[in-house]
Formats: structure tokens, sequence, C-alpha cells
């Protein structure tokens, strides 16, 4: 009995943990965000974008690999527990980057 208990609170740990970014689907940003920018304005704000998902990609790596770690040594996700996890910032992250994409193609602009 007590085994059953232990298999099943390591499976509730273990599918709590973060994902890894590239696990991440983007969030549904739409397009028209961005077509009212003109093209050097969209291509600072994909820069800026682009930096902003490595810096929260990053964040959500260390919590995946935090979380595998706290699973192992203690069967807790600690990154998860504690506010480690960024798979929304992740996500949104990455739909604002295919949107501003997007808004430069339908504009035809070209890439520096």
């Amino acid at each position: 009995m007590k085994i059953r208990h232990v298999v099943l609170a390591t499976l509730l740990a273990a599918t709590s943990c973060a994902k890894r970014p590239d696990a991440i689907l983007p969030a549904d940003i739409p397009m028209a965000a961005y077509t009212g920018s003109s093209c050097p304005v969209l291509a600072r704000e994909l820069v800026r974008e682009q930096e902003n998902l490595a810096t929260v990609s990053k964040a959500q790596n260390d919590a995946a690999t935090g979380d595998a770690v706290g699973v192992f040594l203690i069967g807790v996700p600690t990154a998860s527990t504690f506010g480690g996890d960024k798979e929304g910032q992740v996500s949104v992250a990455k739909g604002k980057v295919q949107a501003i994409q997007n808004a430069m193609r339908s504009k035809n602009c070209q890439r520096s």
C-alpha cells in the first residue's frame, strides 16, 4: 500500500514539473497587433522580443532543471512550487515573435 502512495506521489510530482522551452507552444497573438507599424519599428520590436524570449526561455530551462533535481532528491518539483515556472511568459513571447515575423512578411520587410 505504501509503495502505491509513493508511486502516485512521484507521478503527480513528475507531471507538475516545468516544461522545457522547446515543448511550449506559442500563444495566439494576432498579427494585426503589429501590421500598423513600419518595417524599421517591426525590426526593432522583433529584436527586443527575441531577447525577451531568450531570457524567459533560460529561466524556464533553469526551472525545468530545478524541478528534475527537486523531484529526484526530495520528490517535489521545487522550481515550479516556488514560482520559477515561466511557461506562460515563454508562450506569449513565442507568440509575439511569430506575430511580428508574420507582420514583417505581409509588409515585405527586409530583415537586417
